[in-house]
């Protein structure tokens, strides 16, 4: 048990065990896991609650992350209303081709939006478990993490006020852009970047799904993608040169793209819809070692990042912060260190698992575009190896259901 602070508005100075810096899934998993285990926390964000909650982010959630939540009462509502999906789709050289990895492994993956799944973590930390949360806040600054008096300042959005909230950790979870990576003393900081050249235009249509599963088009215009949000929306990406303008894709280029890229014999066209985003995601990926630097402890997009190519970002942010609160509530309430002092070493090899798996993955999908005709016929030949090789077909199941890195 913690003692109580203040309240946040009454002027008399602020201190808690853990400020957590961000309330994507990470930062509020965290905050969830302290608040059950009633150890007081503030979490800073600087967006509005309803920003969080509406903005469009990843879907596709492992089924040991979900079983993570399940365990910390944090996944009832994904559980009624998640879809379940068991298969994907690849479709190459004018051919389909089903690849059913629950019927290999027993295991699914859960679709179910990244904003529905911070509405229930919000709604949970703030309104159930009554844990403190400022939004809109501004001028985030963390300092003094390499002494046993951490402090987090930030300016108030309702009075303008600076405040500082004084505390015993602070858990970096703002982020690629946030405050609390720059916090790192750069000598002491490696950050292993890999860019792979390419874009990826990001969709969002009104329409529904055009097939039960998750679709992936090795075409030689292009990767395209379908990725099922809904019954009613449905996410797509396209291959673009990196950087390129959204608005070179008009409605008409981007539906006759997607119908070549994504077209096989024997399927019906793509269900076509109103784009409601549009938006070019450069393809990279980057690791940001060590995620600690004294009283400051990095989880998510702040630490690392995973290009979208494999749907690993928001499951690598909840297996951090799983690792984290479950270790910062091990310090904090019986002076257990050894899950801090694991934490970065335990984190990073599930990251750089994922990290190899997406690039991997990479060739698979963009090869037969690359304009060499090598890198073509290798492309194609892993493909075929997926659809031939009983031992090919398990490796790659396991790695894209996660299941060959446990923590």
């Amino acid at each position: 048990m913690t003692q109580a602070s203040p309240p946040l508005n009454s002027g008399a100075p602020q201190r808690f065990p853990v400020v957590v810096v961000g309330a994507g899934p990470a930062g509020l998993t965290v905050g969830n896991i302290l608040r059950a285990a009633a150890v007081d926390c503030l979490v800073l964000e600087t967006e509005t609650r309803e920003f969080i909650e509406q903005r469009p982010r990843a879907g596709v959630i492992e089924e040991w992350a979900v079983r993570g939540l399940e365990k910390r009462g944090l996944a009832r509502n994904l559980l009624d209303r998640a879809e379940l999906h068991s298969a994907c789709e690849f479709r190459f050289d004018g051919e389909r081709y089903r690849f059913p990895y629950g019927e290999l492994t027993g295991s699914h993956h859960f679709v179910y939006p990244q904003p529905l799944l911070v509405t229930d973590l919000v709604r949970e930390y703030a309104d159930v478990r009554g844990g403190q949360i400022r939004f809109g806040v501004r001028d985030v600054r963390v300092h003094d993490i390499d002494t046993d008096r951490p402090s987090v300042s930030y300016t108030c959005q309702e009075t303008g006020e600076q405040r500082t909230v004084h505390c015993d950790f602070v858990a970096g979870c703002d982020g690629a852009r946030g405050v609390t990576r720059a916090a790192l003393p750069p000598e002491r900081v490696r950050v292993a970047r890999h860019d792979y050249g390419i874009g990826w235009l990001a969709l969002l249509a009104e329409a529904p799904p055009s097939a039960d599963c998750v679709l992936f088009g090795c075409h030689a215009r292009g990767f395209a993608g379908q990725m099922p949000r809904s019954p009613e929306v449905t996410r797509y990406y396209l291959q673009c040169p990196p950087g390129d303008d959204p608005e070179n894709w008009p409605h008409e280029r981007v539906w006759a793209e997607l119908q070549e890229r994504l077209g096989a014999s024997g399927v019906p066209p793509l269900t076509e819809g109103r784009l409601i985003e549009k938006r070019v995601l450069d393809m990279h990926d980057y690791v940001v070692e060590p995620m600690v630097s004294g009283r400051l402890f990095l989880a998510g997009d702040a630490a690392h990042l995973v290009a979208p190519i494999a749907a690993k970002g928001m499951n690598l942010a909840l297996h951090d912060a799983f690792l984290l609160g479950d270790a910062l509530v091990a310090r904090l309430t019986s002076g257990d260190d050894s899950g801090l002092g694991g934490y970065a070493e335990a984190c990073l090899r599930r990251v750089w698992d994922y990290q190899e798996f997406s690039q991997w993955l990479s060739e698979v999908y963009h090869g037969t575009a690359a304009g060499d005709p090598f890198r073509a016929g290798t492309t194609l030949a892993r493909l075929r190896r997926l659809f031939t090789s009983p031992a090919a077909a398990a490796a790659f199941a396991e790695q894209y259901l996660g299941t060959a890195a446990r923590y």
